[in-house]
């Protein structure tokens, strides 16, 4: 196997986080992580694809997970033969096929010039790496976030942004995404990079919402729905989602009027109301 391509090993994580204490985990404990994250299934997927890279694994990834797309107003999608250059803002209501249906569906239009900002979770995916800016310093991820985005809103790429972080939380009995923040407003506005906003159609189970609601009450530091994210993934097999592309916003629109946060959740708003 090429050691570049990352596939997941629960033991082996649980080893490097808790060194010797690792063998005062339960076996079921493991087995437990090992299903809800679908490890044999994900490194099969993972396996086959090999050395695959780029739009061919975006391609795979969709035909692997059933998904399909029904996508309403391609017409908003801009033209970038004047070398302009975009970027698309998007809800997050799964965690995952979202991301990667809207890598497909731009990539494609865009010839593959697409740029994603991520967690530190998919930075190991191997397919995906020629859609990430690395950064070369040492220490997590956290600690290079300034560096990452500006590596990446100035480069020649569109950029494929979920201003929440976090995929959507049922949230007074609605789904939603938490509160948008602000980078995606100051940094396009600074590269001059005119905003596309995307609404996304998708939700997860509602065990999931129950998981992430009790973690939240409960005040825990970990992010204990992140571990369903795979599972949810499973379950979210063979769908067919409602996408719809909005209009361009013009990155002047973005004035000293309002504060950043503020034009943030003006283009929240816009998005939920595709």
């Amino acid at each position: 196997m090429d050691s570049k391509v990352f596939t997941i090993d629960i033991d082996e994580i649980v080893r490097g986080k808790t060194g010797a204490k690792a063998r005062f985990v339960p076996r079921f404990v493991l087995s437990w992580l090992k299903r809800i994250i679908h490890q044999n299934e994900v490194n099969e997927f993972i396996l086959r694809e090999g050395d695959k890279q780029g739009m061919p694994w975006l391609d795979d990834c969709m035909e692997y997970l059933g998904t399909t797309l029904n996508v309403k107003g391609l017409e908003n999608l801009p033209d970038d033969s004047d070398g302009r250059l975009f970027t698309f803002v998007s809800n997050h209501p799964l965690g995952g096929p979202d991301g990667v249906a809207l890598g497909h569906l731009l990539g494609h239009r865009y010839d593959g010039r697409i740029k994603y900002l991520v967690n530190d979770l998919l930075m190991n995916l191997h397919g995906l790496a020629p859609f990430f800016v690395p950064i070369n310093k040492t220490g997590k991820q956290s600690r290079n976030f300034p560096q990452l985005v500006e590596a990446v809103f100035n480069s020649p790429n569109h950029i494929i942004m979920f201003p929440a972080g976090l995929c959507s939380r049922r949230i007074n009995g609605q789904i939603h995404d938490l509160p948008w923040q602000k980078t995606f407003i100051t940094k396009s506005v600074e590269t001059r990079r005119d905003i596309v906003p995307i609404r996304f159609n998708g939700r997860n189970s509602d065990f999931f919402y129950r998981i992430a609601n009790v973690g939240k009450r409960l005040g825990l530091k970990f992010n204990i729905a992140m571990l369903y994210l795979v599972d949810e993934l499973y379950k979210n097999r063979g769908k067919t989602f409602d996408v719809t592309i909005g209009k361009p916003i013009p990155y002047s629109t973005f004035d000293k009027s309002r504060k950043p946060q503020e034009w943030a959740a003006y283009v929240e708003d816009i998005v939920y109301k595709l």
